[in-house]
């Protein structure tokens, strides 16, 4: 559904009232002295995510060890039955999707199984916008391989600091280029990249592909599996609320099942011989052969009632109504906040925008600190983004309202200039 918007008050209180998915906000831990738009830095917690943490916690209370047969999903097999919970949310096979350790972990293990230099194809691909913790690791992996970052690395520069011409892209895609790495929505502006079509664009090229999705899982719909993705991995704290540092997931596409995995462990063991405890590695036939250490049972206990409310859901559902909330709050942008001095640094069109709003200000460091003490939860990116993401399962129309409301207030009273314009540890 296409919206028209309107300004005022009485509006936003009529979309609330046709939301489909208004009552999805009663299932979460809501402050109701703030209005939480930082959704896509931590996700809050929902009353399905609490239940199954506290049945796995009453499990460990009262079997122990025995937890790993007899939990109500075996703990020894939590990784597995989790993906498969997950697979649909992202279009994957079941047995593609596995719930496995941190996001750069994951990207480690995923680049010394996919990162195999040869003759001139020996350089990787990124952009200039990435978040920084990819590069971090893909320069230690060139490094690893003695490869130096300064010559190994291609880096496909923004023109504008806000967005990645996919174009340009494509036309960094030589025939030194052994693996892409790219965000599916980039940290900072929001801009959802097109995976299909840098994916075919990639293969045409005989390079293998994959993404850092965790500012696009929960909140819009993939097709890892249909686009022939390579691979990609994500974390599931943001959009798909599996609380602080919560366990991540690693997608890989079957096709490349029969790959040695870069970084082995005991986990990753064909399972019914796991316990053999053979010194001879035996990979799963399956993306679970990626897997490391020990299961974080605790850390992914959450993420099994925060699946099935998706699944629940529907993510289709859930994309339109954050097209229509982002949409909202852009329009209000427009109309009330852009005789301050604000700006919008993300992409207008619905097919290239995440699920977060970049406000841009040369105070957003102040503003965003003065909105913090007013009750509004948003965050701040260096040097002047103001991120608000209004989460399609516990935002209102209403409250998308109050926000530029809030902000008109702090900027016609000057509020922020009470404020030091430090950052702190946090932003």
């Amino acid at each position: 559904m296409v919206l028209k918007y309107e300004l005022g008050e009485e509006y936003a209180n009529k979309l609330d009232s046709l939301d489909p998915l208004k009552d999805t906000r009663n299932r979460f831990y809501l402050n109701k002295d703030e209005i939480y738009m930082d959704g896509n830095s931590l996700g809050l917690m929902s009353k399905d995510a609490e239940k199954t943490l506290l049945r796995v916690m009453d499990e460990w209370k009262n079997f122990g060890i025995n937890g790993w047969s007899k939990a109500e999903i075996p703990w020894i097999y939590y990784p597995e039955e989790l993906g498969k919970l997950q697979a649909a949310l992202v279009g994957a096979r079941q047995d593609e999707v596995i719930i496995h350790s941190s996001t750069t972990v994951n990207l480690h293990s995923l680049v010394s199984t996919f990162f195999q230099p040869s003759g001139k194809r020996n350089k990787i691909l990124m952009d200039s916008l990435t978040f920084p913790s990819d590069r971090y690791a893909i320069e230690s992996q060139l490094k690893l391989k003695g490869l130096d970052p300064n010559e190994y690395l291609v880096i496909v520069e923004s023109k504008d600091e806000k967005t990645i011409d996919e174009d340009e892209i494509v036309n960094n895609m030589s025939e030194e280029i052994a693996l892409i790495m790219l965000p599916s929505v980039l940290y900072r502006s929001g801009q959802l990249l097109d995976m299909e079509y840098l994916t075919k664009e990639a293969h045409k090229r005989g390079i293998i592909i994959g993404f850092d999705c965790c500012h696009s899982v929960g909140a819009i719909p993939h097709k890892l599996s249909e686009w022939g993705v390579d691979f990609a991995f994500w974390c599931n704290y943001k959009y798909v609320n599996n609380g602080p540092g919560g366990a991540a997931s690693m997608y890989i596409n079957s096709c490349h099942f029969d790959k040695e995995p870069g970084l082995a462990g005991w986990y990753g063991y064909f399972k019914e011989k796991q316990f053999d405890l053979s010194n001879n590695f035996e990979s799963a036939n399956n993306v679970g052969g990626w897997q490391i250490g020990t299961s974080h049972i605790l850390s992914m206990a959450p993420l099994e009632g925060s699946l099935k409310m998706f699944n629940e859901i529907g993510i289709e559902r859930i994309r339109e109504k954050s097209l229509n909330l982002t949409g909202y709050l852009m329009y209000l942008i427009d109309n009330e906040l852009y005789k301050y001095g604000f700006k919008i640094g993300t992409p207008r069109e619905n097919n290239k925008r995440g699920g977060h709003v970049a406000l841009e200000h040369e105070e957003a460091i102040r503003i965003n600190e003065a909105l913090k003490d007013l009750g509004i939860v948003p965050d701040f990116r260096y040097p002047n983004i103001i991120r608000l993401a209004p989460v399609a399962l516990y935002v209102s129309y209403k409250e998308v309202w109050k926000v530029v409301s809030v902000i008109k207030e702090v900027m016609d009273k000057e509020i922020y200039k009470n404020y030091s314009n430090k950052r702190g540890v946090i932003a």
